[in-house]
């Protein structure tokens, strides 16, 4: 297992991990210091957390996507919020050395809560079906669950598959900015063509491809966790 995790960091497919690491080092660590300086546990940090994506959920819920555009920013804001404060328990967690079986399962359970919540809201805002709507909650828990299941074998999924939560997130953010956006200038320019036709099928084609990127990440992780066992049992015999 050691000489194929080896050839995947040469080939570049395990540094996805590291350069996040990188990255996120050079803007978390004066927030991070904060925390950990006014003793906030990781546990109250995922609470904080999963209450912006409720309050996401029901900004989606009340149609603040297509509210007048000074109001549709608290949407990008609240998820942006939720994500950083799901870096933030991680990382408080490794520095102050309270990384426990108790925290990533709470943790876990939150993010999955979360996610829930997110596509409700979309659902009730008639941004995407009730069909997309459980389409996409079915991937993204087996998503989650594939990784679970392969840690429990014993293999390291950190960073393994293309869109993990920190990219849904980000993509939904994008997404959902843009439809807003869309929606401003429609309401500016309601008989250009192009708008009305960009408007209106933008944020279906956009759900599309995060259902079909949802599709490569389960089969990405799929595929390593296979090589990862069978490589495993391969050094055992």
């Amino acid at each position: 297992m050691l000489g194929l995790k080896t050839k995947l960091i040469e080939s570049g497919e395990m540094s996805k991990r590291e350069r996040q690491r990188e990255i996120l080092h050079k803007f978390i660590d004066g927030p991070v210091d904060f925390l950990i300086k006014h003793n906030i546990s990781p546990n109250l940090i995922s609470y904080i957390g999963f209450i912006f994506s409720l309050i996401t959920a029901l900004f989606l819920a009340l149609g603040f996507v297509h509210f007048p555009i000074w109001f549709s920013w608290v949407i990008p804001f609240s998820i942006f919020w939720s994500g950083t404060f799901d870096v933030f328990d991680g990382e408080v967690a490794r520095r102050t050395n309270e990384e426990s079986q108790s925290g990533a399962f709470l943790d876990s359970n939150l993010d999955r809560l979360s996610d829930v919540a997110l596509i409700l809201g979309l659902v009730y805002a008639n941004l995407i079906s009730f069909l997309f709507g459980f389409i996409i909650l079915f991937l993204i828990i087996m998503v989650s669950y594939t990784r679970s299941r392969a840690e429990n074998e014993g293999v390291d999924m950190k960073g393994v598959g293309f869109m993990e939560r920190a990219e849904r997130l980000i993509y939904l953010m994008f997404i959902i900015s843009i439809e807003s956006w869309l929606y401003f200038l429609f309401c500016i320019f309601p008989e250009n063509l192009f708008l009305i036709l960009f408007s209106t099928y933008f944020f279906l084609i956009f759900i599309l491809i995060f259902i079909i990127l949802l599709i490569v990440t389960l089969v990405q992780r799929f595929v390593y966790t296979a090589k990862e066992l069978k490589a495993t049992a391969a050094n055992v015999s």
